[in-house]
């Protein structure tokens, strides 16, 4: 089953909110359902860009995109209509959760990360005023942060991003980002509902892919995107938990973060230090779970401040994080698990208590707190 906004008199689909990887289903699907949304707005058609021009080696070319605003495909999907069993009519918006209003921490993290993209900017390392083309993913601390970009003293910005949401929409509306690419919108009830009644104005400043260009690996590395993604732990070392909370019980999937850290210019992460009003500490000894590792993360941030990994031995990001990013509360006991740990194995290059790299968390499965 395939959402859209309309089908046209020759058979070609006009994509809704969403494209994400419709194109390949609407290819290698044998049945399709046509669910077609009569919310979207007559401006939604026009405002997506779909390639067809991608192929199998030894045939592959090079996909002609070398900005985020550009269009290189057409913006409808195509579909084989004898494939097509049915057309469903609906008129419902989507089911998006509302974005909280940023708070202390939160604005606390985005200063941070203005700080450094202006120390990059002073070092030649990225270009004054409208940087390099930024992703964000989806969430508070990651909505927040781009509402901290938008009161920056950047402008006329791009997104190349897999999910665009209201901190992205208050950024075009301000004119602080002049162009995004996104695969998808993800925005909550009001943003929704102003955004349709108005896609019109907003159709030549976005841009909606096929996934498999919006998360294409070599894209990100050649636009030189700078991607921020919100994580549920670090460890001392560096490595990224994005997706399991102690370990085991899902919290959401990981999205594109993946395919942004590995290939992005700068990979950047963030999270308050604490949650659960302290009982969990974000920075732990060793990450109950690994979506990203140590070698894609580049950057991680916290309300207490930013850790710079770049170029630092595993030692030295171990003393980076705890100093700058873990919370105060917590610094003393990540300093000992790192000072018995050298000790215990002095010539290691990344010293472990394997006996204690999880008590912090089974701790909390314990007593219910870190």
């Amino acid at each position: 089953m395939v959402e859209v906004a309309g089908v046209l008199p020759d058979g070609r689909l006009i994509p809704s909110s969403s494209i994400g990887n419709n194109k390949t289903w609407l290819d290698q699907a044998d049945r399709i359902i046509l669910e077609v949304n009569s919310w979207f707005s007559d401006g939604f058609e026009g405002m997506h860009d779909v390639y067809y021009g991608t192929r199998l080696p030894p045939h592959r070319v090079p996909i002609p995109l070398v900005g985020a605003g550009d269009r290189i495909g057409e913006p409808y999907l195509h579909c084989d209509l004898s494939k097509v069993v049915a057309v469903v009519e609906t008129h419902q918006p989507d089911r998006n959760t509302a974005f909280a209003a940023p708070d202390a921490v939160s604005r606390a993290i985005a200063g941070h990360i203005i700080d450094f993209l202006q120390h990059e900017v002073v070092h030649g390392r990225l270009p004054a005023r409208t940087l390099l083309p930024i992703q964000s993913g989806v969430g508070n601390v990651a909505n927040a942060v781009l509402a901290g970009l938008n009161e920056g003293p950047f402008e006329g910005m791009s997104a190349y991003t897999e999910v665009l949401q209201d901190g992205m929409l208050a950024m075009l509306d301000k004119g602080t980002l002049a162009q995004a690419s996104a695969t998808a919108l993800s925005l909550s009830q009001p943003v929704a509902e102003r955004f349709n009644a108005d896609a019109a104005a907003y159709r030549d400043r976005i841009v909606l892919r096929p996934q498999e260009i919006s998360n294409h690996p070599e894209l990100i590395r050649r636009l030189g995107t700078i991607a921020m993604n919100a994580m549920i732990e670090a460890d001392i070392y560096g490595n990224v938990n994005s997706t399991h909370v102690m370990g085991s019980s899902i919290m959401n999937g990981i999205g594109g973060s993946g395919d942004f850290a590995r290939n992005a210019y700068l990979s950047i992460f963030v999270t308050p230090s604490v949650a659960k009003d302290g009982a969990i500490s974000c920075i732990v000894p060793f990450a109950s779970h690994v979506d990203n590792t140590e070698h894609d993360v580049q950057i991680i941030v916290t309300e207490q401040g930013l850790a710079d990994l770049r170029g630092l031995s595993p030692r030295q990001r171990a003393q980076c994080i705890i100093e700058r990013c873990a919370h105060p509360d917590y610094r003393p006991a990540l300093r000992d698990y790192v000072a018995r740990a050298a000790l215990h194995a002095p010539g290691q290059h990344t010293p472990h208590l394997l006996g204690e790299a999880f008590s912090w968390h089974t701790r909390y499965l314990r007593e219910g707190h870190m």
